[in-house]
């Protein structure tokens, strides 16, 4: 084989394996999904704000190991998480839009030590701080995780608008599209208000189900866009 046949080959071979890592990374939004659907249906139905110690109890050690599987799956879910984030950012640079890029992985890096926190305090409760007979203490961290999952709000909605915001500039996603994605921008914002009681309280129906839900959809809808992009020429993968 000739050294010019030889280099075509080795070229060849590198920009499929750079297309195969970059169509891989492009998935791990559905992948986030997944991993997220089954840890929230693993972990189940958390105590609210304000339980009784038999309560807490009775969810953090006798649901154990279903917590700490959740946890796995959820730690997962937060580092594809962190790479759809990343898939955002190239394509947007690629559309000179790297601005939006930036604050896409800002605003994951924000979202996914939330994410992680949360993770770790119900997984701790679930291991050993249940269990201690403190109940003062498990009460204390089950009402923070509630606390958490409120303010992460911010940090989901500035990671839908600065994917949409610069998909939208990219001219890559349509008016009609865009203005549903500000919508959910809004929606997130107000997750963030959630400091009541009842259906607008931390542990509420539009914290628990509904703002959740609007994420997983929109990430679902993004990934779309990016799967159907034709991934640029480059060695960044």
């Amino acid at each position: 084989m000739s050294a010019a046949t030889t280099g075509v080959a080795s070229s060849t071979t590198a920009n499929t394996d750079r297309a195969f890592w970059e169509h891989l990374w492009r998935q791990s939004g559905i992948q986030f999904v997944a991993l997220f659907v089954i840890a929230y249906g693993l972990y189940g139905y958390q105590p609210q704000v304000g339980a009784s110690a038999t309560e807490l109890v009775a969810f953090y050690t006798g649901e154990r190991t279903r917590i700490l599987i959740a946890a796995v799956c959820s730690g997962l879910a937060a580092l594809n998480l962190m790479w759809f984030a990343a898939a955002l950012r190239t394509v947007l640079a690629d559309a000179g839009q790297d601005g939006w890029g930036a604050a896409a992985t800002a605003a994951s890096s924000a979202v996914g030590g939330l994410f992680l926190l949360y993770t770790a305090i119900g997984a701790g409760l679930a291991y050993s701080i249940a269990g201690s007979g403190n109940p003062s203490l498990t009460s204390g961290l089950n009402d923070l995780t509630w606390a958490l999952a409120v303010l992460s709000s911010f940090p989901r909605a500035m990671l839908i608008m600065a994917g949409s915001f610069g998909f939208w500039r990219a001219g890559l996603i349509s008016n009609a599209l865009f203005g549903a994605c500000v919508g959910a921008v809004v929606l997130g914002v107000a997750g963030g208000t959630t400091w009541l009681s009842g259906v607008w309280g931390p542990d509420g129906v539009y914290a628990r189900f509904v703002w959740p839900l609007i994420g997983v959809v929109w990430v679902v809808i993004m990934s779309r866009v990016l799967l159907t992009k034709t991934p640029a020429t480059r060695a960044a993968w």
